[in-house]
């Protein structure tokens, strides 16, 4: 009786997965692969730029912008390891938004390379403060030499601005009033004229006069749509505001198969500890090719290059999870 006890109990073992014996028998416990995150790459340039960069990052917290909002500093440990001067990226929050609900995406930005100013400003429509944060890096690099970790560590020449819904526009109005020092601007999600009949007056895209665009939006965003209405005049959508883009201004769009209005909150799943509406996949489809568009655009990255190419480049693959790409770019 006690050998037959035993061998239950082995068998009990082994159906937990804790042990193997040969004295009984039990449906196969082959592991399964864990499933791929929603929007994972199938090119090999977003893939590379999906992954975590080569730096590793930290976070501090500086004050302030011209409103009296404090800046979320997000960049590598190591800065300016063998001579490497920084590019800088500014960052603009959406309506109520915060630099914390983005941190996944703004992380990732800094493992690159990137220093990653944000303002703590919940309405950065204006682009004021985000050019505040702009304003704010070049101080620190050029000027402020005692325990001034920046000192000489940043490449002022070299500045990029991105924003996500009233941040969008407001990164667009960053990039306009710089004067040329912000050299291109990611907009995550700019919504539609219509919704900004109470807010700031209305981007009008037709304005950008130089420098590089990529608008980007999900295909469940009905505040960022990604095609034009028919009973909608105005800049009504991404393919809109794209139209409207002067052809000398270097300029991608493209849409993300799945996501909503808010997944770039993701952390990098849409928050398991509170409800936010419109976010439906989590950040994972902003990570490669947003990144991809800076270390082109800032840093001279050839490869990532690649994807943007118009008609050629790996974002207009069949196979990738964005449709309804275009681009000017050579």
């Amino acid at each position: 009786m006690s050998g037959l006890k035993s061998n239950l109990a082995t068998c009990l073992l082994v159906m937990a997965g804790l042990a193997i014996h040969s004295g009984c028998r039990t449906a196969n416990t082959t592991v399964q692969p864990a499933a791929k995150p929603p929007n994972y790459p199938t090119g090999a340039i977003e893939l590379k730029y999906y992954a975590q960069g080569p730096w590793d990052v930290t976070t501090r917290v500086d004050c302030c912008d011209s409103a009296g909002h404090k800046f979320d500093l997000y960049y590598p440990k190591n800065l300016g390891a063998n001579g490497f001067r920084h590019p800088i990226l500014t960052w603009g929050n959406g309506t109520f938004g915060k630099p914390q609900n983005v941190a996944s995406f703004l992380e990732h930005m800094a493992s690159w390379g990137f220093v990653v100013i944000a303002t703590e400003d919940s309405f950065t429509g204006l682009g004021r403060t985000i050019l505040d944060g702009v304003k704010y890096m070049i101080q620190l690099d050029c000027c402020k030499p005692n325990n001034n970790i920046f000192y000489h560590k940043l490449d002022k020449n070299q500045i990029g601005a991105f924003g996500h819904s009233q941040g969008a526009g407001g990164a667009i109005r960053a990039f306009m009033a710089s004067a040329g020092t912000i050299k291109t601007v990611v907009p995550i999600e700019l919504p539609a004229q219509v919704f900004c009949t109470f807010g700031p007056k209305c981007i009008d895209t037709k304005n950008l006069k130089s420098g590089s665009i990529f608008f980007i939006d999900g295909s469940n965003d009905s505040i960022s749509p990604p095609t034009q209405p028919s009973w909608l005049t105005g800049e009504q959508s991404i393919e809109a505001y794209y139209a409207a883009t002067p052809t000398n201004v270097e300029k991608v769009k493209g849409t993300i198969i799945g996501p909503g209005h808010n997944d770039i909150q993701g952390q990098p799943q849409c928050p398991a500890d509170r409800h936010v509406p419109g976010c439906i996949n989590g950040v994972y489809g902003y990570l490669g090719y947003p990144t991809a568009w800076f270390m082109d655009r800032l840093q001279g990255d050839a490869y990532a290059h690649g994807a943007f190419v118009n008609g050629t480049g790996e974002m207009f693959s069949e196979t990738t999870n964005w449709e309804l790409v275009a681009s000017n770019i050579q």
